[in-house]
This record gives structure tokens, sequence and C-alpha cells, in this order.
């Protein structure tokens, strides 16, 4: 959280001289005295009387907020970052909402280095209680570079990047990014982003210009993607807690297919036109993001395809995860995901891009990833119902090699996960009892267990050894999975 730097308003400013002497005082006599015995040092620190001080009943009130170190930075951004500092009424509610105005301007993107220093208010307006904030900030330079690493789901990446933060004083910033990946995807984008924090929702805007390359051996297609991206985040309550995102993507697609696809892969290849709006809302009280021990996380999507171009659907995602931890050295994770993916009109058409698949390393283990659901040829074509669970088991390695170090990233991890993915009919779209045979045919299942790890607190590795226990004859299975990513079941 930083460091804060805090004067004691109620100690005389001589108290550091009188401190010091009469100590001093004491250590010579007790040199001179070399007569003293045990019971005598015994009753000495008996008579030592401790002083608690609890922050919360210190009154005290912010009179004046400096910010050392603005250049281009506008005033009025500041104004609206530090003006809830002045409702504080004592010592304890000034710390803590001295660090959440640091949080706050180290979201806007423009500084580094901020420091909070807290001193007694002096002057001819200074009230008996009050005291004086100040934030002492870098600014971030006009222009600067990157090489990073970035990890996916089960790829890893290393991104080339430029950005140019803070351009108008306010926050505004402007990036561009190219990633490579291990497996031959490419990315480049191009972002502009301008938050609007002055207002109750801390909504942040982005525009994003794409232009990406992946490719898919397990579906036998290789896909390309040229597009541009609107973003509307807004959090509204307690900041990273819900989270609402609003877009609308319009792309040009193209799928081409590998020499050995399956005929129906190969009906998919050629151009598409994408036009889709999506909504994006999350609610997440979990204490960390990839081993929590409490806390739930519920998260729902939903997208519409059809305002123009060639490609119409409406597709629906629900995420949940709980946690809970009977014991220090215990932790239980539920989890479970469900999708329905249902087309708009026979005018319009839904690609194989857009269909959900199931199995991978960090998804339904014990399968090879698209390996659940219905195939072609050897061909993992998706499907557009899909559900998926999971129960997860955490806890330390035994006797704790590494404690309080290195030895805290690892966890032993037992797991049962299953589900299944097929095809919605539109024949039997009122037959609910047909449908729901998704829930009781074709389930797949498996048991495991490995060792889990965190990298660098944003992605999660897992070395896993699976036995299946349901599947389909034509599933591809593993028995020793590597996964490594940041989303997972």
């Amino acid at each position: 959280m930083g460091t804060v730097y805090a004067k004691d308003q109620g100690t005389p400013k001589n108290m550091d001289q009188h401190f010091t002497s009469k100590m001093m005082h004491k250590k010579q006599n007790e040199l001179q005295d070399s007569h003293y015995n045990k019971e005598q040092d015994f009753e000495k620190h008996q008579n030592i009387q401790t002083r608690v001080i609890h922050l919360q009943t210190i009154k005290a009130r912010v009179d004046k907020i400096h910010i050392d170190g603005l250049g281009r930075t506008k005033d009025d951004i500041i104004k609206s970052q530090v003006s809830e500092l002045f409702k504080a009424h004592d010592f304890q509610e000034v710390i803590m909402r001295a660090h959440k105005v640091r949080g706050k301007l180290e979201a806007l993107g423009c500084f580094k280095n901020i420091g909070i220093f807290i001193d007694i208010s002096e002057g001819p307006n200074a009230t008996p209680e009050g005291v004086e904030v100040t934030f002492t900030v870098r600014e971030m330079k006009r222009l600067m570079g990157s090489v990073n690493t970035m990890v996916g789901n089960n790829e890893g990446s290393v991104i080339i990047g430029a950005k140019a933060p803070n351009i108008f004083g306010r926050g505004e910033k402007v990036q561009v990014e190219y990633a490579y990946g291990n497996k031959s995807s490419t990315n480049i984008n191009i972002s502009a982003i301008k938050p609007l924090l002055d207002d109750w929702l801390h909504t942040i805007l982005t525009g994003s210009l794409y232009s990406t390359s992946s490719d898919f051996p397990w579906s036998g297609y290789t896909e390309r993607d040229n597009g541009l991206l609107l973003d509307v985040a807004c959090n509204s309550g307690a900041i990273n807690v819900l989270k609402h995102n609003f877009q609308y993507e319009a792309s040009f697609r193209q799928v081409s297919c590998s020499r050995q696809a399956s005929f129906s892969v190969r009906e998919q290849c050629g151009p598409s036109l994408k036009s889709a709006l999506r909504h994006i809302c999350s609610l997440d009280k979990r204490d960390a993001k990839l081993f929590p021990t409490r806390g739930n996380l519920i998260q729902f999507s939903s997208e519409v395809a059809g305002l123009g171009g060639d490609i119409g659907f409406i597709k629906n995602e629900l995420l949940m995860q709980s946690n809970w931890s009977p014991h220090k050295y215990l932790t239980f994770q539920l989890a479970a995901q469900a999708g329905l993916l249902r087309s708009i009109n026979n005018d319009m058409k839904i690609s194989i891009i857009d269909h959900f698949f199931l199995g991978g390393p960090l998804n339904v283990r014990g399968f090879d990833i698209r390996g659940c659901g219905p195939r072609n040829e050897g061909n993992a074509v998706g499907g557009d119902v899909y559900w998926a669970a999971a129960l997860h088991v955490y806890t330390p390695l035994p006797f704790r090699p590494g404690r309080n170090g290195f030895g805290d990233l690892f966890k032993l991890h037992g797991f049962i996960n299953g589900g299944n993915l097929s095809n919605f009919t539109a024949k039997l779209a009122n037959n609910y009892k047909e449908n729901m045979k998704i829930f009781t045919d074709n389930v797949r299942c498996s048991v495991g267990a490995g060792i889990a790890m965190e990298l660098g607190s944003v992605a999660r590795v897992e070395l896993n050894v699976i036995m299946p226990l349901l599947f389909v004859r034509n599933d591809a299975l593993r028995q020793f999975q590597f996964g490594i990513g940041v989303q997972y079941l």
C-alpha cells in the first residue's frame, strides 16, 4: 500500500531531545550501580507502562491537500480524485482515505512512485485538529516503450508495445501493441483510452483497432480477424467488485482450412462480416484471482450479432465460482459454466468461430484441447449449448518447504470435473425434456491430482495426472496434462 509518514499531533516538538537525554542519564546510572540484581531488574520492567493508542479515537480533519510533482496534469482531474479526503473525521479515517486516493491516482495511469505524507496543520487558518496531506508524484514520460511477455490459455506471447500516457493532461492514453505467440498467433492492437473518473460510475472509454491471426489445429482451420472494438467500462459500487462492460464490435473474418480438414470445416471457409453488441457483467468478491481462499464470482455475458453483415446469433454465457476454507491449510472451490448459442434467422449464419468448445488442461481436464463434443473426421466442430462444473481442493505442500517464501506459490491440487457439449436443434426448441438430455447423455467426467503454481501473480500453472471416468468414443483423452493460463474451470 505504500508508506505513510505521519507526525503525532499531541507530541511536543522537543520530545526527541527529552527522550534522548533521559536515556543517556539512565545508562550512566546503570553503569555506576553494579549491585543491582535480577529481582530489581524484573521489578523495573514491571513498572514500565505500555501506552496503546487507537487511531480512531484521535479526532482529525484535513485542512489542506498538497500535490507535489505536477506538470502537465490538469488540476480538475486531481481535485475530483482527492476531494473525499475532506470527509475524514478521525486519524484512522484520514489514513484509510489517503490510501484509497492513492489507488485512484494510480488508476489514472499518469503517475508513478506516489508517496503520502501526513503532518499537523500550521498557519493562520489551521484548526486545532487539522492535518495536511501531501502526495508526492512523478509523472510518466510522454512516450514509453516496453517488451513484455504475456500468458494466455496454454500459450505464451511476446509483446512489443509503445504508449503515450496522459496526452492532454486528464489521463488520456494511446498505445500500440504487437504480440507474437508460441503457436504462430499474432495480434496488432491500436487503442485510445479516456477515463471519466470524475463521475460515480468511474467510466473508462476505449476504442481499439485490431488485426489478429490464430491457428486452431484441433479444428483444422486458421482464423484472421480485422476489426473495431468500442468499450465502455463502468465500475459501479465498490471499485473492482461490480463491473459492467458495454461493447460494440465490427470485424471482417477470414477462415482458412488445412489440408486435412474435414468437409464440415471446409464448408465454413471464406470471409464473413460480423457486427455485434455485447454486455459483460461481473461481480467479484474473491480475495485473489488465481488461488482465492474465500469469496464468490459471478459473470454473465450476452452478445447479439446481426446488426450488419452475414453473421447473426444470440449468445449467452454464465460463469460462477465459490471458495471457502474450513481450515487455514484447506480450501475448497466449486466452479460452474454454461452457455447457449441460438440463431436469429435463416438468412444469417453462425460460423465455427462462434461455437463453444470444451476440453483442455485448464478447462475440462483429462481431455485434449477442444477434445470434448461433436467431431467430424478428427476435427472438433464445437456446439451451441454446453455446461461444465468442477470441484477443487487445495492444500500446501507437505512439510511446507520454502515456507513464507517461494514455497507458498505451490499447492497440492485435487479435483473432479465434467461437462457436456452438444447442439441445440431448432426442431426440439419447445421440447425441453429432449433438450435436457444434455445433462444426462454423453456426460464427460474425470478425476485427478497434481501441483498448481502461481506464476508472477498473473497466471496459473498446473501439472496434473488425470483419470477419465466418463467419455465418448471419439473424445481425445489425456492422462498427463500441463496447463498455463489465466482463465480456468
